[in-house]
């Protein structure tokens, strides 16, 4: 009886301290959520194609308000009829992001990988030279894109690339490469001329979907394309539009590179097994909760998590 006494307290303790281990274990698989820089949890993204005239209105517009817009565009028809000139792109656009949207604006899903590969590797190497800067994301032209298009545009240096298929949702892309936006600009309101019933009613979709966003309580994303020749007489609309999104102090405003490279620097961060511990070996400050606790983390420093103890 008493070596069966003994074998108990043996097995007993062996399972306790199993549940000590994997308590530990679960411990360290604590949840990491991404906040964006300065500890916001919106972000704002303004994207626009194409580099037609109408984008010196939209960047004046833009800038009056603060906000930051991607402006994707072709370098083989910049300076013909209706686009804007070499000449004003690096001054027109500073303070915003340049990108590629390929250099003739073709259907890329048509083309052979060659043809694919020329037509983004001359547009982002003419609008480098005219920007003084690596241009590193792209939006396609059309929006058409297939695995073949993909496939032929990695290695070519652009880091993301942005579709035209609305989500309707403020999450951020896993695939950089297939970026789908939240919305169009005004929805699909004005896609047909006269419908006034049509207008009225995507009108109130994208100003829902605007609001959304702007009382979102988790990590939000709010991506809004278009094109500045859309806009004919619907400049007031689109001030409305700017005047609701700007100053908010709960929304970081920025270009699609920016974020791509905050949201790299933050997939790169190494935790220690606990949780106690990470670094940071990128150039920028990130930021992100544990435990309901805001933290951030300097370039290149490593920050001790004191408040996470084993006991907790």
């Amino acid at each position: 009886m008493k070596i069966i006494i003994s074998v108990l307290v043996i097995i007993l303790s062996v399972n306790a301290s199993k549940a000590q281990i994997d308590t530990s274990i679960a411990k360290s698989g604590l949840p990491i959520e991404m906040l964006f820089p300065q500890g916001k949890t919106k972000a704002l993204i303004l994207s626009y194609d194409d580099g037609r005239t109408e984008d010196r209105q939209l960047v004046k517009l833009m800038n009056k308000y603060g906000l930051i817009g991607t402006f994707h565009l072709n370098s083989n028809k910049l300076g013909t009829p209706g686009y804007v000139t070499k000449d004003e792109i690096k001054q027109l656009f500073a303070g915003h992001e340049v990108s590629v949207h390929s250099a003739n604006h073709p259907n890329l899903t048509t083309l052979s990988k060659i043809d694919v590969i020329y037509e983004i590797v001359e547009d982002r190497k003419e609008l480098e030279r005219l920007v003084g800067y690596p241009v590193r994301g792209m939006a396609y032209p059309f929006g058409n894109n297939n695995e073949f298009v993909i496939d032929a545009i990695k290695g070519l240096g652009i880091e993301y690339a942005r579709t035209v298929d609305d989500t309707y949702h403020f999450k951020i892309p896993e695939n950089f490469l297939k970026w789908h936006p939240t919305v169009h600009q005004f929805a699909k309101a004005y896609w047909k001329p006269g419908d006034i019933e049509n207008d009225t009613k995507e009108l109130a979709v994208f100003y829902k979907t605007m609001n959304d966003f702007l009382e979102a309580r988790d990590l939000a994303l709010l991506d809004i394309w278009g094109h500045s020749w859309e806009l004919g007489n619907k400049w007031d609309e689109t001030e409305k539009c700017f005047k609701l999104l700007a100053n908010n102090p709960d929304v970081h405003y920025t270009s699609h590179i920016d974020l791509v490279d905050y949201i790299n620097a933050f997939r790169n961060l190494k935790f220690s097994v606990d949780k106690n511990m990470v670094i940071n070996q990128s150039s920028l400050t990130i930021f992100f909760k544990l435990k309901n606790v805001n933290y951030s983390v300097l370039p290149g420093k490593i920050l001790v998590l004191s408040n996470l103890s084993s006991a907790d």
